[in-house]
């Protein structure tokens, strides 16, 4: 077997969702350490074990998709999967991640422990969860093949200057997330045409993340969370400006000022870590953390925006996913055989 390179990416906020339910279950019920340590730190704070969200009988959209609960389930089930990935097979180049994935990430590429990035996941989770103001709404500025509308991207980012209130989230490949105050939000719906049955999409449960609203946010987290739970990474991460932190060549407290700082209240360019990853390493599979797999059509977006091995439509990424997957999703049964 021919040993491959691959960029592994970690899932954000919205990936634990009905379909997901037993997800840590299923894969990883043999983590019984792992899950105990978080269950034990939950437990400790009052909060609900992760053991037993993941393991109850119906999804409870209000419970599961909380700020507290679903960071610490996303963290447990996609750093259980990084654990999966078969050495043999795949030798992982570098590690980046949408938003919250940014957290998960610090793990997967060991600039912080597995206890140590619960920690941070499970403190900031908490932290959005009762603080954290304002919303987010997705809008795509590509059409169903995944090719820029004429000015529709500047339109959108014109937006921000013409809705008192409304920042830019996330760069999430074909999409912009926008975020602010509900009145910003409500205006922003207003002004938006309905597109591809779907959007605008108002995202639940989610607050005005990656702009300066969250500055009170970014405060409590430095006071909560420690310079001891960061070290030096061991893989290459992608943060969410695209700049790689090397191994052994990063400095931990610059790397905890940028997590706890600089990413909570600016702009989170997904769609450039994407990029940067595939053009400075060269990967020869892109590898998706479960749970969920509804990062592959941003990721494929991504791609497609650089031409990437020749990508320039939707149809030819659905080609070349039939003939040889240069996306695996892990939360995909099919995709995910052909990981662990």
């Amino acid at each position: 077997m021919t040993k491959q390179t691959a960029l592994v990416i970690c899932p954000g906020r919205g990936t634990y969702n009905k379909d997901e339910l037993g997800y840590f279950r299923r894969h990883h019920g043999d983590q019984k350490a792992f899950i105990g340590a978080i269950d034990a730190m939950r437990d400790a704070q009052g909060q609900i074990p992760i053991s037993e969200l993941d393991g109850r009988d119906a999804y409870e959209t209000a419970v599961h998709m909380s700020g507290e609960n679903a960071s610490a389930l996303i963290y447990a089930c996609a750093y259980s999967d990084f654990l999966s990935i078969n050495r043999e097979r795949y030798d992982v180049a570098a590690v980046c991640g949408n938003s919250m994935g940014w957290y998960i990430s610090l793990a997967c590429g060991g600039a912080a422990s597995a206890e140590h990035a619960a920690q941070i996941v499970n403190t900031m989770g908490t932290l959005m969860h009762h603080n954290a103001p304002g919303g987010q709404v997705l809008y795509p500025f590509v059409d169903e093949n995944w090719q820029p509308i004429a000015g529709q991207r500047e339109a959108l980012m014109a937006l921000t200057s013409e809705i008192d209130g409304l920042y830019l989230s996330i760069e999430l490949g074909g999409m912009i997330v926008f975020a602010g105050e509900g009145a910003a939000l409500d205006m922003l719906m207003k002004r938006l045409e309905p597109a591809q049955s779907r959007f605008p999409l108002r995202l639940k449960y989610h607050g005005a993340f990656h702009t300066e609203m969250m500055a009170p946010i970014a405060a409590k987290g430095q006071a909560a969370l420690g310079a001891d739970l960061f070290t030096q990474p061991v893989l290459s991460l992608i943060d969410g400006r695209g700049h790689i932190w090397s191994p052994y060549s990063s400095d931990p407290a610059q790397l905890r000022a940028y997590t706890l700082g600089t990413q909570v209240c600016t702009p989170y360019n997904f769609t450039r870590s994407v990029q940067v990853g595939v053009k400075e390493f060269a990967p020869d599979k892109i590898i998706i953390l479960g749970p969920g797999n509804t990062l592959g059509g941003a990721v494929a977006q991504s791609l497609i925006e650089i031409g990437w091995r020749g990508l320039c439509t939707k149809d030819d990424f659905t080609a070349q996913q039939k003939d040889d997957p240069l996306i695996l999703s892990m939360g995909i049964d099919e995709q995910r055989a052909l990981v662990i």
